[in-house]
C-alpha cells in the first residue's frame, strides 16, 4: 500500500507580515513531505525556493548534529509555526499552512536536517524568529 502525504509548509505572500524583506509573488514557497511505503518508509522534503538550496549548501553537514538534535528542534519549531498558523490575526498570513510533523514518527536524519535548516533559512532570509535560542532569562 502506498500512502502519500502532502504538506504545504508555507506560501509566502507579497504582504507577509513579520517579514523584514519584501516578498514578490514569484517567491511562492512550498514544501512537501512525501511518504511512500514499500519495504521501508521513506520521507522526502521538497522546498520550492531556489534560495533555500543555496542556503543549505552553506550549512554544516547533516552528521554535524544527531538526528535526535534535529528532531528536538523541529518539534519546537513546528509547534511555534502551528501556533502562529492558528493565529493569523496576530501573526498575519505568512504561516498560511499548518505543518503536520509528528514527534512519534522517525522521519530520518535527512528530512530532519532539511526541515531544521528550513527553519533557520526562514529566520535568516525573512527575519522571522520562531524559537529563541541560547540562554533563557531566570
Amino acid at each position: 500500500m502506498k500512502l502519500t502525504i502532502y504538506i504545504l509548509l508555507t506560501g509566502l505572500l507579497a504582504i507577509a507580515c513579520n517579514s523584514t524583506k519584501p516578498v514578490s509573488k514569484g517567491d511562492t514557497e512550498t514544501a512537501i513531505i512525501n511518504e511512500s511505503e514499500n519495504d521501508t518508509t521513506e520521507y522526502e522534503l521538497i522546498i520550492f525556493d531556489t534560495r533555500y538550496d543555496s542556503f543549505l549548501v552553506t550549512q554544516p553537514p547533516k552528521d554535524f548534529y544527531s538526528n535526535e538534535y534535529y528532531r528536538t528542534w523541529n518539534i519546537q519549531y513546528v509547534t511555534e509555526w502551528n501556533i502562529r498558523h492558528n493565529n493569523p490575526m496576530r501573526y498575519g498570513d505568512f504561516f498560511e499552512t499548518q505543518i503536520d510533523y509528528s514527534p512519534h514518527i522517525d522521519y530520518g536524519i535527512d528530512l530532519n536536517y532539511q526541515l531544521y535548516n528550513y527553519f533557520l533559512f526562514i529566520e535568516k532570509e525573512y527575519g522571522i524568529v520562531l524559537v529563541r535560542r541560547g540562554k533563557t532569562a531566570r
